[in-house]
């Protein structure tokens, strides 16, 4: 038996949710998310707690036990309290700009980048240089995150680029002068 997939999931107070034979959606106060379930495995709610359950035990059937366990896990987590990730700007004149519902980044190209936000996304600029991202979808937050950075990865010589925030990049030391 999986060790994760046998933990319960506690319900935090002012989420609801509705399991309606493989499917499984889940409401609270910062969203809606809706997902499939197998049909090998089982999800029962009771006081307060969901529990994953696997019919029977197979190689395939353990791996997924886990797996569907972290995701309704991360589900019900991303629409109580919603995931946030941060993004660094480090380079001289790299600036970040909210327009609408474009994210506007100038990264040293003659021209902006613009990049539209996605609708389940909040993204919120700090002085300039700090991108604070917000969603409780846990998988379209990493995904947008890393198409943000993917436009000037760091790089390992100065240390300029678009960093998490806490990321330390392995500096090299270049090239060294004639002696």
């Amino acid at each position: 038996m999986s060790r994760i997939g046998k933990l319960p999931i506690n319900l935090p107070a002012g989420v609801d949710i509705n399991l309606i034979g493989t499917d499984i959606t889940v409401k609270g106060k910062f969203g809606t998310l809706e997902n499939t379930i197998p049909d090998v495995l089982e999800v029962e709610q009771a006081d307060g707690q969901l529990v994953v359950t696997v019919k029977n035990q197979t190689r395939q059937t353990r791996s997924l036990h886990g797996l569907y366990r972290t995701l309704i896990n991360n589900m019900v987590i991303g629409v109580s309290e919603q995931f946030q990730k941060s993004l660094v700007l480090v380079g001289v004149g790299y600036r970040a700009a909210v327009q609408g519902k474009t994210l506007v980044l100038n990264l040293g190209y003659s021209h902006p980048v613009n990049i539209d936000i996605p609708e389940n996304i909040a993204v919120e600029v700090v002085q300039n240089t700090t991108i604070n991202i917000k969603s409780c979808h846990k998988e379209n937050l990493g995904l947008f995150a890393a198409q943000v950075r993917s436009w000037r990865p760091p790089e390992p010589y100065k240390g300029k680029g678009i960093l998490y925030q806490g990321e330390v990049v392995l500096r090299k030391a270049g090239k060294s002068g004639k002696k």
